[in-house]
């Protein structure tokens, strides 16, 4: 096992205390909006001064032999913390197919990897989980189009609103909510009067203990980022998200979404790849939206960790790429570290862990992460909170 050095992500929608809070760093100003422990091209970790990246390629062994033979030398996840400030834009991931031949058209295109209108930044999919560590707030998935525009019409706006989303009751299935949606990215000053009515009646509702209030506060809590943006309407077609600290929400590709607010510990295939639809003035690439978006009605899926030994828990998933578990621990009950056949990132989010193995044994603390390679058997002892993030082989 070796200590590994996580990279700071500065976005603006990032929060300016929470990650430094739990690394134990001072705040700088900067927005800290992402702290990645993994091996991307974009952003490798470090053990020892030396890139994780260029670690694995002098060491594959150590990945394991099943991850070796489904992925190659490349390590398959990348471990998060995450913390929003205020929203981020609305996104999906594309599946594996999606990304293998949108990375290929690309660099085809000749867009160079750091355009910002390149979509595809490399050739992998991107399945996520996010496990709250605060009280988090999101949006994810399409409500049924009648039961939003029926939001919509509680809101007594007076412009009429048929021209934008009268394809919500108009149309069925999945063309309801594609044509909507795709409508409401069109920047028009229409648009622009409708948003401005839609958050000035939402104004009169926000302090309804009810689904309309709820829809409301939504409304003007976008507005507050996002004046007057015409994809605010798109991002109220999505289902409101709270998350308690321990619940998980899984985001497998294709599906729209936006985290609000909160902090959590983010695990996810090995990308970077975002395909962005409002709430941004990043590139919005159209075409890519229709092709990699599930414009389907989407109850989001809320997951909480299951127990496989005392104090030691696995959040249910089916990516091959990544498993999480969640360590909760005391002094009276150590832990082996699970998938002892894989290379492993432990993090410590809370307290304190005392790690042995035959190579040494190291405490960590609060915010510190080490890498296990594949083989070394772990165990785990102290009093803390923390995570064990290895591929889902």
């Amino acid at each position: 096992m070796k200590r590994l050095t996580g990279t700071v992500r500065t976005y603006s929608w990032g929060s300016y205390d929470a990650i430094p809070d739990i690394l134990g760093k001072d705040a700088d100003g900067q927005p800290w909006a992402e702290y990645w422990l993994g091996a991307h091209e974009a952003s490798s970790s470090t053990l020892d001064g030396i890139p994780l990246t260029d670690y694995i390629h002098a060491h594959p062994d150590e990945l394991g032999d099943r991850s070796r033979v489904v992925f190659g030398t490349r390590l398959p996840f990348l471990l998060k913390i995450l913390s929003a400030r205020h929203p981020l834009s609305l996104q999906a991931h594309p599946d594996a197919a999606m990304a293998r031949a949108g990375f290929v058209r690309e660099d085809q295109n000749g867009i160079d990897v750091n355009d910002p209108h390149r979509t595809f930044v490399d050739d992998w999919p991107k399945p996520e989980i996010l496990v709250a560590l605060s009280d988090f707030e999101g949006l994810c998935g399409f409500r049924d189009p009648h039961e939003t525009r029926q939001l919509f019409d509680g809101l007594e706006v007076l412009t009429p609103t048929d021209p934008v989303l009268g394809s919500l009751t108009e149309r069925s299935g999945s063309a309801a909510l594609a044509e909507t949606f795709l409508d409401c990215l069109a920047g028009d000053d229409m648009r622009r009067q409708i948003v401005t009515e839609v958050v000035s009646g939402a104004v009169n509702h926000v302090g309804e203990d009810t689904p309309l209030g709820e829809f409301a506060r939504t409304a003007v809590e976008l507005d507050e980022y996002f004046p007057g943006d015409p994809s605010i309407l798109a991002a109220l077609m999505l289902n409101r998200v709270h998350l308690k600290p321990g619940q998980a929400l899984s985001v497998p590709p294709g599906i729209m979404h936006s985290y609000l607010s909160g902090t959590g510990v983010e695990i996810m295939a090995d990308s970077n790849n975002v395909v962005r639809g409002g709430l941004t003035d990043k590139h919005i690439d159209v075409d890519s939206l229709i092709q990699i978006v599930s414009f389907q009605t989407q109850e989001p899926r809320i997951m909480a960790a299951q127990e496989v030994d005392p104090g030691v828990r696995v959040f249910p998933g089916t990516d091959d790429q990544f498993r999480l578990w969640h360590l909760d621990l005391d002094t009276t009950h150590p832990a082996m570290a699970p998938a002892s056949g894989l290379a492993r990132i432990l993090l410590i989010t809370d307290g304190y862990a005392v790690c042995s193995s035959s190579h040494g044994t190291d405490e960590i603390v609060r915010g510190q992460a080490i890498w296990v390679p594949a083989g070394e058997q772990l165990q785990v002892d102290g009093d803390c909170e923390g995570f064990i993030a290895a591929a889902g082989l």
